[in-house]
């Protein structure tokens, strides 16, 4: 069924501080570093037996299913049935069909949108109406962060009465009126929405999940997220593993055991990894010499900092702004 546009301008403000409240915590930091960038795709419409298949590719992908029944199928997984409502989210752009059952022979996703273009689409027929909508979400491909690495091959977003749940509705219900519409800045619209659409789709998975291990255990932790915050926004202070593990409240024994099991690596090596992405950041996006890009993520010395980032990086930080910008 699609959802009916209920709710009143001030929910939508309320809508509105929440994201502003996301904004402020530790995976806000992340997606802004890693340049979170979102593509909203038209919707398909299909009426008779039908499937695509889409495959591999660098971006994230997502589908949500908004009238109709569907099947989606990930090599290695199980047959993952959608009900309306539901979202699919494909993080590291795994080749997958998209289908009205679960074994019905898929044509590629090239070959369908060929088909759309040239004004005969396929799977057009007088059975019942399968809508979808779905999108890809864009990652610096010059940065790498464990939040990325440690999101499954796929997650099943499922339609409830939750709190996260309706606000993803409903924030899908703004980006799927917009995708067609020709009025100004509705590209622009349809790539902020989509944005929200990714940091409710990664909430709702926390809260619909049992997460065992992993970074987004490590998100979900009060204890843990604080820390990360407080190493995100003062990368440039001389941090001690006492101070850090005072951020978080903890033991420092405590502190590094915690950090290590959820994050996957010790507190100072995630601080000086985000020390080296924050600077890739700082480099391509002013024109700040060397050491005053050092001073800014913790380094005193432009030695230091040269060797540390060519270790890490594979070049020194002038010829990395040199060969990105160039």
């Amino acid at each position: 069924m699609y959802y009916k546009n209920t709710f009143s301008v001030n929910k939508y403000i309320i809508f509105a501080q929440s994201y502003f409240f996301i904004a402020m915590d530790a995976l806000s930091d992340i997606l802004n570093s890693v340049k979170l960038k979102a593509v909203v795709y038209q919707k398909v419409r299909c009426t008779s037996s039908w499937g695509v298949e889409a495959a591999q590719d660098s971006n994230s992908q997502f589908w949500q299913l908004l009238k109709g029944s569907c099947y989606l199928r990930v090599p290695g997984k199980a047959v993952i049935k959608m009900n309306e409502g539901d979202f699919v989210f494909i993080p590291h752009g795994s080749t997958h069909c998209i289908s009205g059952k679960p074994d019905t022979t898929c044509v590629s996703a090239a070959h369908y949108t060929k088909a759309l273009l040239s004004g005969k689409p396929l799977f057009q027929g007088k059975e019942k109406e399968t809508l979808l909508i779905g999108g890809h979400f864009e990652f610096a491909s010059n940065v790498q962060h464990p939040f990325i690495k440690s999101l499954p091959k796929v997650i099943q977003i499922k339609n409830t009465n939750t709190e996260v749940s309706v606000w993803l509705q409903r924030a899908a219900l703004f980006m799927n009126e917009e995708v067609g519409c020709e009025m100004i800045g509705s590209k622009i619209i349809l790539s902020r929405l989509a944005e929200v659409v990714f940091i409710l789709i990664i909430r709702a998975y926390l809260e619909q999940t049992d997460i065992k291990k992993g970074f987004l255990l490590a998100l979900k932790d009060n204890r843990i997220s604080s820390s990360l915050k407080f190493m995100h926004t003062s990368p440039e202070k001389n941090w001690t593993l006492n101070q850090l593990a005072s951020t978080a409240g903890m033991s420092r024994s405590l502190y590094c055991k915690e950090f290590k099991r959820l994050v996957g690596e010790t507190p100072l090596s995630y601080l000086t990894n985000w020390r080296i992405l924050k600077s890739k950041e700082i480099l391509l996006e002013s024109k700040e010499n060397i050491i005053e890009v050092a001073g800014k993520v913790g380094y005193q010395s432009e030695a230091a900092f040269n060797r540390l980032f060519k270790s890490k990086v594979g070049e020194t930080p002038a010829s990395y702004r040199r060969n990105i910008i160039s």
